[in-house]
């Protein structure tokens, strides 16, 4: 089962989605998702279309310059749902962008990483122009 690239525009409350079936997926920006179920049907539908026939590596990338503390619960969701390639003999694996400074965003992605029960690269980014 093949898929297609989907891609999600930001907006002020929702982040950019980029995912590529090339195992590369992307999440940045701010992350205020009021209505989750809503915005999550058709990222949660890639997933898992995904997940049948993964890249050899998968490549996921946050980078988040706010997040709601309520909208955790869907990301540790999504990636649940990719961590489970490794049944699959496939590899991935996260990285976590964040700001100098930005303590939230960085004790954030902790709580995922500990939630889900594995590890995170964390990268701090010193520069503010550089987006992934």
């Amino acid at each position: 089962m093949s898929v297609n690239e989907l891609r999600i525009l930001p907006t002020m409350h929702t982040p950019e989605i980029n995912l590529n079936p090339n195992g590369i997926i992307k999440i940045s920006g701010r992350s205020m998702i009021e209505d989750v179920n809503e915005f999550s049907k058709q990222i949660e539908e890639w997933i898992d279309k995904y997940i049948f026939n993964p890249a050899d590596l998968t490549c996921v990338d946050f980078h988040l310059e706010y997040l709601a503390t309520n909208n955790l619960k869907f990301y540790i969701s999504l990636l649940n749902k990719i961590i489970s390639i490794k049944s699959k003999d496939k590899k991935y694996i996260i990285n976590w962008y964040f700001d100098e400074g930005d303590e939230d965003i960085l004790e954030k992605g902790e709580i995922i990483s500990s939630n889900l029960v594995i590890p995170f690269n964390f990268i701090e980014i010193s520069d503010p122009y550089i987006r992934i």
